[in-house]
């Protein structure tokens, strides 16, 4: 590949600027200029057409969005939008594992919990301790609550349970923690 030129540099960020501005003709530009490099990215990350198609369609889409926060000094255009492809195909990817939903993780804590072990007295332990669990997820916020069946009974990282309630990655962060906290102190003021 060859070095990108100032030149080349300038007219990328003069065709991102015409991006955040809303105009029409210079938008159809931008995607003719980077569908190809996107969207060969993304099939090499997906290993799918169509979902590579869906993955461009989303990256142009952040692209839009982000257009005016970019910045020049940091990297060209063509690197900043592949860093965007990146990101969506590698999050496209682990979207269309297969994950679990809440229902099904609470579903299946309450059949572990029904499963006979060997020792009867182990087992009504575990079903009492597996009721109480469900209270205390119960007992917090809607929300908070699948963010911590998500993160800890499947096992998803913050990221993927932003994904899956379709929030900032912030906010699920933050859902996750607080809930912890709270079925903590639930914990606690029960002891």
């Amino acid at each position: 590949m060859a070095p990108v030129s100032r030149a080349d540099r300038a007219a990328d960020a003069a065709l991102l600027a015409g991006l955040a501005l809303d105009d029409p003709a210079v938008s159809a530009a931008f995607v003719r200029r980077f569908q190809g490099p996107v969207f060969g990215l993304a099939v090499s990350i997906t290993r799918d057409a169509a979902l590579a198609e869906d993955v461009s369609q989303e990256v142009f889409v952040r692209a839009w969005r982000a257009a005016g926060g970019y910045d020049v000094r940091r990297a060209s255009v063509l690197t900043w939008l592949l860093t965007i492809t990146r990101n969506a195909a590698i999050d496209a990817v682990r979207a269309r594992r297969s994950a679990p939903t809440e229902d099904d993780l609470l579903d299946q804590l309450v059949q572990d919990t029904t499963a006979q072990p060997p020792d009867l007295q182990e087992s009504a332990v575990h079903r009492l301790e597996t009721e109480q669990a469900v209270r205390r997820l119960h007992s917090i916020a809607p929300e908070q609550a699948r963010a911590v069946v998500l993160a800890v009974l499947g096992g998803c990282t913050a990221a993927e349970v932003a994904e899956r309630e379709q929030i900032p990655l912030g906010t699920a962060k933050t859902r996750i923690r607080t809930g912890l906290r709270r079925l903590r102190a639930t914990m606690e003021s029960t002891r």
